[in-house]
């Protein structure tokens, strides 16, 4: 039963009570079933119209869902993926081989001007550790610590790298 009927029925009792409309005790209790009846008109007004919007919204969003993968493939008709597919960062027309899916040779003199990193195993859990080279201090021994298992990972490089 909404809220209307309730007031109906509350209304249906109050006249079989007989109020006398001359009592000031009784006039107010009708007053506030009229007042009880305006207000469930307005709350049921209120619920249509939110049931109403609630569904335009949900339009609205699946039409914005639409319009964003629309703009999402032009944009990649236009200018292509902004990385290459090996992840290192370079351009799909850098010419380091990843593109062609060979391994990635850009490291610190990348072809195409990218701050690419290498990326090296764990040889205690195979973890994939990107390896930045401005984070490793190269003055003393250079090493690491595995985020996978916590093992300290040490490097030697060449004089000339």
């Amino acid at each position: 039963m909404d809220m209307l009927e309730q007031i109906a029925r509350l209304k249906g009792m109050a006249e079989m009570l007989d109020f006398d409309a001359n009592d000031k005790k009784d006039k107010f209790l009708l007053a506030m079933l009229e007042a009880l009846e305006e207000m469930a008109a307005t709350v049921n007004e209120i619920d249509v119209d939110l049931a109403e919007l609630t569904e335009e919204v949900d339009e609205i969003d699946h039409d914005l869902g639409l319009l964003e993968d629309d703009v999402t493939d032009l944009v990649e008709d236009l200018f292509g993926d902004d990385e290459c597919e090996c992840g290192c960062g370079c351009s799909p027309d850098c010419d380091c081989g990843c593109q062609d899916g060979e391994e990635c040779t850009c490291g610190d003199d990348c072809c195409c001007g990218c701050d690419c990193d290498a990326i090296v195993n764990c040889p205690e859990c195979g973890c994939e550790i990107d390896l930045d080279t401005e984070e490793i201090d190269f003055e003393n021994e250079p090493s690491l610590v595995c985020p996978g298992c916590g093992a300290e990972l040490s490097f030697e490089f060449d004089e000339e790298e």
